[in-house]
């Protein structure tokens, strides 16, 4: 089966592991994704019905506007792309219409351009709300068209909403499974809680995922899988959980600065019944 890759650069993207969060997910009709980030999960599984939330405004706006009239908004995309705007003082100047901007359409075109021509692909605001990744400085930043109309046409399926995992949750029924892919935890717990929690998940809310998790499988027959950095930390938090580790790539930093990556765990919570 040909993968599809998301047309945004997200941190945390899980393209490489689909297919091994593809063969822990459970059947079911329909496939909740409480933090959905750049879809990949969603644009590699086949799903009746999608529910797919994030916290970031600008992230689903964005895919609403793609999905209600992708002609018109590639064709309006397609311009940001021209290489007169592939220039530092043109993307910052750019980057202060976007913090000025309130109009969720314009937003979106703008959003789209800066993650495309920003370091790294990174998604990253300040304390005031202002997105603030300096420009990346590439030759010619690739325009995703054809993984855009994919999205759009897979959009059909999907309803995409603004709010919290809490709140995502509460809309699940039996019948769906549910994915999440959360900030991942400190690899060790000396980590700077603090500057952890700058992401807006700190451990408690880590803790608190899980018992939800939980709760939803046990007591609502609901499956849930998460997948997290495989530590003592989270094996202790998934311990009702199934638990599965996938030893991924490990990579030498050519500085020499960069961690090992980690094994990644796969914790699907579920009801006894339905562990055929």
């Amino acid at each position: 089966m040909k993968k599809h890759r998301a047309f945004l650069k997200w941190a945390g993207g899980k393209y490489s592991l689909v297919e091994e969060i593809q063969r822990h997910l459970p059947d079911a009709r329909k496939l909740i994704e409480p933090f959905v980030g750049a879809g990949s999960v969603f644009l590699n599984t086949d799903y009746d019905h999608y529910l797919l939330a994030d916290i970031n405004p600008d992230l689903i706006n964005l895919y609403n506007h793609l999905k209600d009239d992708p002609e018109r908004f590639v064709e309006d995309a397609r311009v940001l792309f021209q290489p007169e705007y592939n220039q530092k003082e043109v993307y910052l100047d750019l980057r202060i219409e976007f913090n000025q901007c309130t109009d969720t359409y314009r937003r979106s075109l703008l959003f789209l351009y800066m993650n495309r021509h920003g370091f790294n692909g990174l998604c990253r605001y300040n304390k005031k709300g202002g997105f603030n990744v300096p420009f990346g400085s590439y030759k010619k930043p690739y325009f995703p068209e054809k993984e855009m109309y994919f999205f759009a046409e897979k959009a059909k399926k999907a309803t995409f909403v603004c709010e919290g995992y809490v709140d995502t949750f509460k809309r699940a029924r039996k019948g769906a499974v549910v994915y999440c892919d959360p900030p991942y935890a400190p690899l060790s717990t000396t980590a700077n809680f603090t500057s952890y929690a700058g992401n807006g998940f700190s451990l408690d809310d880590q803790a608190a995922l899980a018992d939800i998790a939980e709760k939803a499988a046990f007591e609502r027959d609901i499956p849930v899988l998460i997948s997290n950095h495989d530590t003592t930390l989270t094996r202790r938090l998934y311990h009702g959980a199934t638990l599965n580790t996938i030893k991924v790539k490990r990579t030498i930093s050519r500085n020499g600065a960069g961690r090992n990556k980690v094994d990644e765990l796969m914790a699907l919570f579920h009801a006894p019944e339905c562990s055929e």
